[in-house]
């Protein structure tokens, strides 16, 4: 076929698509033109004919020509005949043989994608059609290097596709990529290892990016070919060699890594990285101080990682043998890097630094395990602690208002220093408490002079030292006398040296961390708190200049006063004072930046609860500052619900609604600071808490921003149910009618938490109200669940889901709060549609969470109703619905019995037909033998099997039998 007449067949109109400019009707095009080709059974050939004979120019028209020949080899190759198997052969080696007579090699593009497609043909025909494929490439590149380079990444996409760990595959291509490297070793590997000496010796200085390419395949290949192929001394020279050349040496040292990160024997690792180690050292790499290349010595610091763990894991594995000579000559080995270590550590570039922490993390864990630790290795952990502690230091750049990449890897660099230093803390306490305190004291005596990042540092290491060495609850102060005297003086020195006034954002969050780190030391010197409190309360803390300061100093201090509270009587009054304008209502129309956030604020009113309810004054006066703080809160409230349906805009809507839902967000925040001990009643607040609720309850009926409002004064009558007790029931009624008005999934969803909250909570006392709300509620429920939506709309179906299984949990505490009256008194008709959908939540939606509840209510229904003296008619509900619910649920082929929540739904089955037996006794046994089980063609013996452990007396036996059972029925 002649050139011009591909072209012609070839859609030239489609083929303008590919090109990323072109407008989008012609990428249409392109795009159908593609599934066109993909799917025929013969056009592509037209694109392996273009390829060949190098038709087309345009680099997008030849990646396409490659994608459509990708295609046929990845999904269609077992379906071409042998002559189309041998085009693409042939097409692929035509296209290299045009690669090496090219002046100009195509773009890494079309290069990458034409090594997919070879390797692609590679693992689909090497252990069949094409055994010589290594042969064939090698034969015909020879050193030519637009032919090497496709070699190269021919073989790093064999990599991808036959070795790489990250990408999963299935079984049957994990047999078959074995396969192909077992037959690899056997045939060519060794002359692959030949062609990569030949490539790096031949283009190191000519082609550097051709040598670079090839030490990535060694890198690659090393983890599965025979090592004493690399692992010579020609081959270990030469790349040794490489180390010194500048484009080369970053490369070499990745791939030496990868040498040693080879799995082998104890002895022959310690062997090969000594040989390894000594070459490097003489050749000048250890001299990491004269090395102004950052980016190779990040790499070196990685290698040397590699040969230190390698090293750690010979140890090991001989200590562990018992084979004591070669384990302390390894240890030898590894002491004899330690000095090379701390270069690296404590290097001013924290890649380098980072890439060896993982070898000091190993080397502390081999001392941690010594019986006893020379001088030597004394020096060694306190020049690693040293290291550390300049390592955490923050440097100039650091930017603290506007934290970016560098910064959050700064950050987590900071997070592997701690786990050296926590390491440090086990192998030796002593030395870590010793070290930090000499640091800690010099830093504060002259905390005035200092630059920020050391004085943050100081406070950093004492704030780290409570993890490091932990302390049961936080008791740093008793037990050991050494560890609490330290601990006790650097936190003297902490408060008392005036450090808390340094002006750096840094440096006060540290302080501030570590009060709160440490707050049971105000406990032993309580002569401190005024200070601190101080600190908290004024520019250093809550009015720091710092927005980030401010807000976790709320958080802070809202732990540092339940913590102590009981040293703060006498500075109860004083702090609420002075934090008033702090717990203001910060309205919407404002247009200056409040000092808190609401977020923030939340911290700050569960704060001032804190100290009112825990203080030791009078009730009354108690009763009044509780009042102070949320009378403020309601009048703002009743002014802005007022507003709100005036209110046409959305965004302003949207803002007030915003407001209201924090007012009460705050109201609902006081009350976690009553307790068993201090109740609401206790504190004579109920007053105050009823007003509060007379006054959020009208936003309910508010017609606009209902969901925002609902929410958030459903989420304070939670909180009343506990505080108030039974004082909140007078509201609940009004509440929940104006709540289940015009409602949708996520409305009811969290509405039924709140009445099951009360039920479990007042029992009987609800009992009449329930009774009164329980139809309205489910015909609520029904209603929202039969609403149509559309077939694909997920989140319509799993809101469903969702209030499904909250509708079956309410049935559940109904049942399960000794209320049989609730749904007793409901009417035959209406009883029978609830229990109905419970039948049918049981059987017919395959959810096992709520079909496990179903089954629940199920049994506990049968113990209630199900007796001699039981609900007329319902013994002939269980043996019509109950019963066979028990069966059709585990029957249905979306019950899986390999899911464990499923397993659980089956237990409850199994119980429910036990509760069944227990209330009808032989009446039921008789129902399964002659009627029942028979009509699902069981057979008699399984039949008298099944009864029998039915009437065992206990139930595990029949929830394992059970399994079994379906197990068998399902086969």
């Amino acid at each position: 076929m002649a050139c011009q007449s591909v072209a012609a067949v070839m859609d030239e109109q489609a083929l303008l698509g590919l090109n990323p400019n072109a407008d989008a009707r012609y990428r249409q095009r392109a795009m159908a033109y593609f599934e066109q080709l993909k799917e025929s059974q013969d056009a592509w050939e037209m694109c392996a004919e273009a390829l060949a004979k190098g038709i087309y120019n345009d680099d997008h028209v030849k990646f396409f020509c490659f994608q459509v020949l990708e295609h046929q080899i990845k999904f269609r190759h077992a379906g071409l005949s042998a002559v189309q198997q041998q085009l693409i052969r042939e097409t692929l080696m035509k296209w290299l043989q045009c690669q090496l007579m090219n002046g100009q090699p195509e773009k890494p593009f079309i290069r990458n994608k034409a090594a997919q497609v070879f390797a692609l043909t590679f693992v689909m025909e090497y252990l069949t059609l094409w055994p010589k494929f290594f042969f064939d490439i090698l034969s015909l590149v020879g050193l030519n290097p637009h032919g090497v380079d496709i070699y190269l990444r021919t073989l790093m996409a064999i990599d991808a596709e036959v070795v790489d760990r990250d990408i999963l595959h299935s079984p049957e291509e994990t047999r078959r990529n074995t396969l192909i490297k077992d037959t690899m070793r056997e045939q060519c590997i060794p002359h692959l290892v030949e062609s990569w000496f030949q490539i790096l010796q031949t283009y190191q200085q000519s082609h550097p990016e051709l040598t670079c390419q090839c030490l990535e395949v060694v890198g690659a290949f090393v983890s599965w070919i025979d090592l004493n192929l690399i692992a010579n001394d020609r081959f270990v020279n030469l790349l040794l060699s490489q180390m010194s050349v500048e484009e080369l040496r970053e490369e070499a040292c990745d791939c030496l890594y990868e040498i040693i990160n080879k799995g082998m024997d104890p002895v022959d690792k310690t062997k090969l990285v000594e040989s390894l180690c000594q070459v490097l050292q003489s050749a000048g790499f250890f001299n990491v101080e004269q090395e102004e290349d950052v980016d190779f010595l990040a790499k070196f610091s990685r290698l040397v990682n590699g040969m230190g763990q390698s090293l750690v894991l010979s140890w090991t594995k001989l200590a562990k043998s018992g084979n004591v000579k070669e384990a302390a000559d390894t240890l030898q080995a590894v002491e004899a890097k330690v000095p090379l270590l701390l270069q690296l550590l404590v290097h001013e570039d924290d890649d380098i630094s980072a890439n060896i922490v993982g070898f000091c993390y190993e080397y502390l864990h081999v001392l941690k395990q010594l019986p006893q630790l020379t001088d030597q290795q004394k020096t060694n952990i306190e020049a690693i602690m040293l290291a550390v502690m300049k390592k955490l230091t923050y440097d100039d750049e650091y930017n603290f208002e506007n934290e970016g990449e560098d910064e959050a890897m700064f950050v987590e660099y900071r997070k592997q220093l701690k786990m050296l230093l926590d390491r440090l803390a086990q192998v030796s306490p002593e030395l870590l408490l010793e070290a930090v305190r000499r640091v800690f004291t010099n830093t504060m005596q002259n905390w005035q002079t200092a630059p920020f990042m050391e004085v943050e540092v100081a406070i950093r290491l004492l704030y780290m030292l409570g993890e490091a060495l932990p302390a049961s609850h936080g008791a740093h102060f008793s037990g050991d006398t050494t560890k609490t005297s330290a601990l006790q003086d650097m936190m003297r020195t902490l408060v008392s040296c005036s450090v808390s006034s340094y002006q750096h954002s840094s440096v006060s969050l540290e302080f501030f961390e570590t009060v709160v780190r440490y707050d049971k030391f105000f406990i032993v010197e309580p002569q401190h708190i005024p200070s601190v409190l101080m600190a908290f309360l004024d520019q250093r803390g809550l009015r720091n200049n710092s927005p980030k300061v401010r807000s976790r100093v709320a958080y802070l201090f809202s732990r540092f006063v339940k913590t102590l509270h009981k040293h703060m009587n006498a500075f109860i009054e004083d702090i609420l004072t002075r934090i008033q304008d702090l717990l203001e209502l910060a309205p919407p129309e404002n247009g200056f930046p409040a000092l808190l956030t609401s977020d923030d604020q939340l911290f700050m009113f569960e704060t001032a609860g804190v100290l009112i309810v825990n203080g030791e004054s009078p009730v009354e006066r108690k009763q009044a500052l509780m009042r102070s703080l949320l009378l403020p809160l309601m009048d703002a409230f009743r002014l802005l619900l007022a507003k709100l349906p005036q209110e046409t805009e959305e965004e302003r809507q949207a803002a007030l609604a915003d407001c209201l839902s924090h007012a009460v967000g705050f109201a609902s925040r006081t009350s976690k600071a009553f307790s068993n001990k201090q109740t609401v009643k206790q504190c004579g607040c109920t007053e105050v808490y009823r007003d509060c609720m007379q006054t959020f309850l009208p936003a309910l009926s508010c017609p606009v921003q209902r969901g925002v409002l609902r929410s958030s004064v459903r989420s304070f009558l939670h909180r009343m149910i506990i505080c108030l007790e039974e004082e909140v029931l007078p509201f609940i009624p009004a509440a929940s009618e104006h709540m289940l008005k015009d409602c949708e999934a996520k409305d009811l969803q969290e509405f039924i938490p709140l009445i099951s909250q009360m039920t479990a909570k007042f029992k009987r006392q609800v009992s009449p109200f329930l009774q009164q709300i329980f139809m309205p509620l489910v015909l609520a429920i029904f209603e929202v669940l039969a609403r149509p939506a559309e077939d694909n709309d997920q989140a319509a179906a799993l809101e469903k889901q969702m209030l499904r299984r909250s509708y079956f949990t309410f049935i559940q505490t109904i049942t399960g709060s000794g209320m049989n009256e609730v749904m007793a008194n409901q009417g035959a008709e209406n009883i029978e549609r609830v229990v109905f959908t419970i039948i049918q939540g049981a059987v017919d939606f395959p959810d096992p969470i709520a079909q496990k509840t179903c089954f629940i209510i199920l049994s506990k229904l049968v113990e209630l109703w199900g007796g001699k003296d039981g609900m007329v008619g319902f013994p002939d509900f269980i043996y019509k619905h109950i019963v066979p619910a028990c069966f059709l649920a585990p029957l249905k082929p979306t019950f899986d019995l390999s899911d464990a929540q499923t397993v659980l739904t089956l237990s409850e089955c199994a119980v429910t037909l036990k509760m069944i037996h227990l209330k009808r006794g032989p009446e039921f046994i008789q129902f399964l033998q002659q009627e029942y089980l028979p009509s699902l063609q069981v057979s008699p013996e399984i039949s008298q099997e099944l009864c029998q452990v039915i009437q065992q007396p206990d139930v595990k036996v029949l929830k394992n039998y059970i399994k079994a059972f379906f197990q068998r029925a399902k086969l």
